[in-house]
């Protein structure tokens, strides 16, 4: 039995007063990044995850609180690797990264000179940042000059949220064109690195194009690009190299799995009174907590969520076939537990389902192909 009151006329309370109860009186929001919201919409579906990130909440301390913390992220080192290299990139006020964005993307133009202007981003607070960014960017797009914007803050809707973002750089062209930058410490060894993290990268980036985009829709004359500049270690050095990435599809996927998302608000008004995510709370509390709003687990969110380990063990328990991955769920329809699609395959599902009788068609030739293959085997040669 629930330990939550029913639900029952409350006294307004506003959407950021009902988020700050979910998180716990004594908690700050934790802001999204970009990192999330590209994890977010590879997962449209989860409405926990919506609600938690939405919400500020801190899914790793909420994690350990539930007795299933999530250990992945970047070590120490690599942080600390990827910060000098990002140092060296944009040293010197940025010629270098300046030249290999001209190189790259636009060597048609006036090569970028000594002392290109890099705008002073400082504010207070995010809202500022975002403001002060916004304004750098319509002073650097009237001057048609090459601009470096390092470490912008743009602002980005997400599920009714607002949610602020930090790419490494952005560049201005003398055209007004916007060039997102990303600067990441794995090498690219002969001209190419590893797919994945290429990817990631790449739906990292579509985030922040997405975000700009809102910005240039204000100003005549803005364009953002939609191929982002990837640089890197070249080799096994700590030289920067570059190479060019069309994030297009990984932007308009990106585009249309936020524009799914249920509004937070919604989400929020259908969770009983008094219930809150508060670390602080006993783990069955929390466990209740989370357990009340609807999940879509699938084993790509052991490395994208603090909360996958939790909830693959709640989808095990539950018997949920989400746990053998979307390809599964997909194929067995109406079979949503491991069980059904076991009886399924047993001749004992419902008989006007075809996917059941599909399976135990499956299931038919298998069992006859070994026994084929053991009485092969069993017949000297």
């Amino acid at each position: 039995m629930s330990s939550y009151p029913p639900s029952s006329p409350a006294p307004p309370t506003t959407l950021r007063q009902r988020l700050a109860g979910l998180r716990g009186p004594a908690v700050p929001p934790r802001p999204l990044d970009a990192r999330a919201l590209a994890a977010l919409a590879a997962n449209p579906g989860c409405g926990r995850r919506a609600l938690l990130d939405g919400a500020g909440v801190d899914k790793t301390a909420l994690a350990s609180a539930l007795g299933s913390p999530a250990s992945f992220g970047q070590s120490q080192f690599a942080i600390v690797r990827g910060n000098s290299f990002e140092a060296k990139v944009k040293g010197d006020g940025g010629a270098e990264l300046l030249r290999l964005v001209h190189d790259h993307l636009d060597p048609g133009a006036e090569p970028p000179g000594p002392g290109a202007p890099v705008p002073d981003l400082a504010a207070a607070g995010p809202e500022g940042r975002a403001a002060r960014t916004a304004l750098a960017l319509r002073e650097a797009t009237s001057a048609g000059a090459w601009t470096l914007l390092d470490h912008p803050m743009l602002a980005l809707e997400v599920a009714g949220s607002p949610a602020y973002l930090e790419p490494d750089a952005v560049v201005v062209h003398p055209d007004g064109r916007w060039t997102v930058v990303e600067i990441k410490s794995f090498p690219m060894i002969d001209g190419s690195a590893d797919a994945a993290k290429v990817g990631a990268a790449a739906r990292q980036a579509a985030v922040y194009v997405l975000a700009l985009e809102k910005t240039a829709e204000k100003l005549a004359g803005a364009e953002v690009g939609h191929t982002v500049l990837l640089v890197c270690p070249k080799d096994f050095s700590n030289l920067p190299t570059a190479s060019p990435v069309d994030i297009r599809r990984e932007r308009s996927v990106t585009r249309r799995q936020l524009d799914r998302l249920t509004r937070v608000e919604e989400l929020a008004a259908a969770l009983p009174a008094g219930l809150s995510f508060d670390p602080s709370r006993t783990a069955e509390e929390l466990a209740e907590a989370v357990a009340a709003v609807d999940a879509s687990y699938a084993p790509e969110c052991l490395a994208a969520c603090e909360l996958a380990f939790h909830c693959r063990d709640r989808a095990r328990a539950a018997d949920e076939v989400t746990a053998l991955g979307r390809s599964v769920r997909g194929e067995l329809g109406a079979l949503t537990t491991v069980e059904a699609a076991l009886a399924a395959a047993t001749g004992h599902g419902p008989a006007d389902d075809p996917t059941a009788a599909a399976l135990h068609h499956a299931a038919r030739l298998r069992a006859e192909a070994l026994d084929l293959a053991a009485e092969a085997s069993a017949c000297p040669s």
